[in-house]
């Protein structure tokens, strides 16, 4: 009994996650949007900002509303929480604390766990859209917060993405430098997911050349083992010509031995 409404609830869960993964995709700019024009457009009115917070929130709720018809779909609620404990924390953040920096956390969060979800989004898309938006959305953070400091130094948009590339490739040339405690915190959390991202495109061009040399291994071994049966044929076809012409050397000689009456 159990086992037959279990199927029909995962077929509902597995199509609410195909077919709520382009909408959440265009939210996600939406909200990416939002978070941009408040910090690129320092003129922006106070209505403008006020849009933006509310498009920022009306995001945030979307993805909250993603996780908890999930949670209502499927039948092993407690292992999915435990399975998607990143979608939760992820959720729940930005009421600990209703700061712009959290929801961009929480978002770029939810982002990544719904994207991994899709089978057509390929690995390398994937970290490419993760260093695409790490770099935008770093130096957006960083610049919000360093750019009222008395003693900052990024100051513009160009600054900001100059120091958030060096900041991702480890390079730290040390002429920008985040000067307020949130613009370290930012600055520690660029470096560890740059790490993290050349380690997960030095593993898959790992993987790459071990899969090809595998494949070239077996093609070879498949030659081989071609070859060395194709000599095993050729043997034997001679050890065949060979007692053919054994037995037609000793015809003659046997009706030498018996001449006809």
């Amino acid at each position: 009994m159990h086992e037959g409404t279990a199927q029909p609830r995962w077929d509902r869960q597995d199509r609410w996650e195909q077919w709520t993964q382009r909408p959440l995709l265009a939210l996600a700019v939406m909200y990416a949007v939002a978070y941009a024009v408040p910090i690129v457009d320092t003129s922006a009115g106070r209505s403008t900002t006020v849009v933006c917070t509310a498009v920022e929130w009306t995001v945030w709720g979307a993805f909250a509303a993603d996780y908890l018809i999930r949670l209502a779909l499927t039948t092993g609620r407690r292992r999915f929480v435990r399975t998607h404990w990143l979608d939760l924390c992820a959720v729940v953040l930005p009421l600990l604390q209703p700061l712009r920096l959290l929801r961009l956390v929480s978002t770029l969060l939810l982002v990544g766990r719904r994207a991994r979800m899709a089978s057509q989004i390929r690995m390398t898309t994937y970290v490419v859209g993760a260093v695409v938006g790490l770099l935008m959305f770093g130096s957006l953070a960083v610049l919000s917060v360093e750019r009222e400091s008395p003693g900052g130094n990024i100051r513009t948009l160009g600054d900001a993405l100059w120091w958030s590339f060096t900041t991702m490739t480890t390079v730290g040339y040390g002429d920008h430098s985040p000067t307020t405690g949130l613009g370290r915190i930012i600055a520690v959390g660029l470096m560890l997911s740059g790490i993290a991202l050349l380690g997960v495109v030095t593993a898959n061009i790992a993987a790459w050349f071990i899969e090809r040399f595998e494949k070239d291994d077996v093609e070879e071994r498949a030659q081989t083992e071609a070859i060395l049966a194709l000599t095993e044929e050729v043997r034997a076809l001679r050890s065949e010509v060979a007692a053919l012409r054994d037995g037609a050397r000793k015809a003659p000689s046997l009706t030498a031995g018996h001449p006809p009456h």
